[in-house]
């Protein structure tokens, strides 16, 4: 369960305090309709289906708890890497709990990121290495104005991220063995 919020498909939830951008995405997610038949804006069909959507009615009460689930377990990765010079963790601001860490994504130096990952899967640790090929690399994007040379960062940090195991059922001994096999792993 990588969603959040997520329900027995692909269906999920996007909450938000901010009406006019809940009115845009009622209209997105309705191919793009806000009156029925006029299509004002691009959109695709991501409306929930009514067992989805009682899934998800079920779930919601617990979101606040999955959320500091997943703080806790980010925390808890943060700890464990704190003395690591070739891993850069995500920030936390302990001043609020805005992160609710849909992904748990490391920035890894001076290593060879896809060995680690193969490391990693070959020790039974799902980890994955999300958006491989950035946007400006991708053949819908082909005939636009861009060029890799204008992104260096993005170009740089494809290369360096991984993403860890990141859900609402990680205890401590599992923390504890994917932080200990990053670290084996970077340290040889």
């Amino acid at each position: 369960p990588s969603k959040n919020l997520g329900c027995y498909g692909d269906g999920g939830a996007i909450f938000t305090n901010d009406d006019e951008l809940a009115h845009k995405i009622r209209g997105i997610v309705n191919h793009g309709m806000y009156v029925r038949y006029h299509h004002d804006v691009v959109g695709v069909n991501s409306r929930l289906d009514s067992i989805q959507a009682a899934v998800l009615n079920v779930k919601l009460p617990h979101l606040d708890a999955y959320n500091k689930a997943r703080q806790a377990a980010a925390r808890k990765y943060n700890l464990a890497f704190a003395n690591e010079k070739n891993i850069i963790t995500p920030v936390i601001c302990e001043d609020c709990d805005c992160h609710v860490f849909h992904q748990y994504t490391l920035k890894v130096l001076n290593t060879d990121r896809d060995a680690m990952a193969n490391f990693l899967n070959e020790n039974g640790i799902p980890c994955g290495v999300y958006y491989p090929i950035p946007l400006h690399s991708q053949k819908a994007y082909a005939d636009k104005r861009y060029d890799g040379a204008d992104f260096p960062i993005t170009n740089q940090l494809v290369k360096e991220v991984i993403s860890l195991p990141m859900h609402t059922e990680l205890d401590d001994d599992q923390i504890d063995f994917i932080t200990s096999k990053v670290i084996e792993f970077i340290n040889k």
